[in-house]
């Protein structure tokens, strides 16, 4: 029978690739994360690992089982902490995972609301793009995620729950007003991988392939760029009202959007610390559209 002390052996020996690391991490001896293992495999009737010189490596059964034994410890980490807050607003910890950009605009201001109306919860913020969000989402290392998306981007994965905070209008950012039908032979600077996907798209939708000269995930480098006439990009508003460099021209996109959701993991309702989160979330979104 599979339980969680076994579970977490072949986690930690996943994600180490050496049993001493996971004993060290596990505070187990190495003879018992071997022990655990191997009533693993004896459990499981499949071969979880095999020898590679000194070393070990999971086969294609224990890439499987680790996979699954990650998700269901996170699920369990969160619920036991849901639980040691008695699943109320009165103490407890939220993890929450963001993109820069929606971190300095809607954050500071929800999680002031949320210290003056719950004092006793404590919010763990760490900064990440969607996809790495997605995943500590899934695994249960993170309770709440600020994601985006276009139109096009791909379905988010199974289980996630999306909640509406703001559509963020894009811009052309260049050293005069632009359009990217303008921009045709211009050098253009490209951000993360989403935002490059729709830039290309933009830009397929004039009838021309986008020249890339630079890439960067950091709105200030961009702007810099832009600043010093190396090159165009686009922006979304957000992004803009965290930083504006002087000397750049922004030009809104008429119908491009970026659309922003609080993403949680599994079915409603949400524990009350993350729906309260969520909430200051949406309020702290629906002041930035009025400012």
């Amino acid at each position: 029978m599979l339980d969680v002390t076994k579970l977490r052996v072949i986690d930690a020996v996943a994600r180490h690739g050496s049993v001493t690391a996971a004993a060290r991490e596990l505070h187990y001896s190495q003879p018992s994360v071997t022990h655990h293992l191997g009533r693993l495999e004896a459990e499981t009737g499949a071969q979880l690992l095999q020898r590679v010189g000194r070393g070990i490596r999971l086969t294609e059964a224990g890439r499987l089982l680790a996979a699954r034994a990650a998700e269901i410890i996170g699920r369990i980490d969160a619920a036991d902490a849901e639980l040691s807050a008695h699943i109320g607003l009165s103490a407890g910890r939220i993890r929450l995972a963001g993109f820069s950009s929606a971190i300095g605009a809607l954050v500071p201001a929800a999680m002031a609301e949320l210290a003056a109306k719950h004092p006793g919860l404590e919010v763990n913020l760490v900064d990440t793009h969607p996809p790495e969000a997605f995943e500590l989402l899934r695994t249960g290392k993170i309770d709440v995620a600020i994601v985006f998306r276009y139109d096009e981007t791909a379905p988010e994965p199974h289980g996630v729950r999306l909640h509406h905070l703001v559509d963020d209008p894009l811009y052309v950012l260049s050293d005069g007003p632009a359009t990217v039908a303008d921009l045709r032979d211009a050098t253009w600077i490209a951000g993360c991988d989403r935002c490059r996907s729709h830039l290309i798209a933009l830009c397929a939708a004039e009838g021309y392939e986008p020249r890339i000269g630079y890439t960067s995930d950091d709105m200030v480098v961009m702007q810099a760029l832009v600043a010093a006439g190396l090159g165009v990009t686009t922006m979304p508003g957000l992004a803009l009202r965290t930083h504006h460099a002087a000397g750049i021209t922004a030009t809104e996109l008429p119908g491009s959007r970026r659309h922003v959701y609080a993403a949680t993991y599994g079915e409603p309702p949400d524990p009350p610390p993350v729906a309260a989160l969520v909430n200051a979330l949406q309020q702290s979104a629906a002041e930035a559209v009025r400012r």
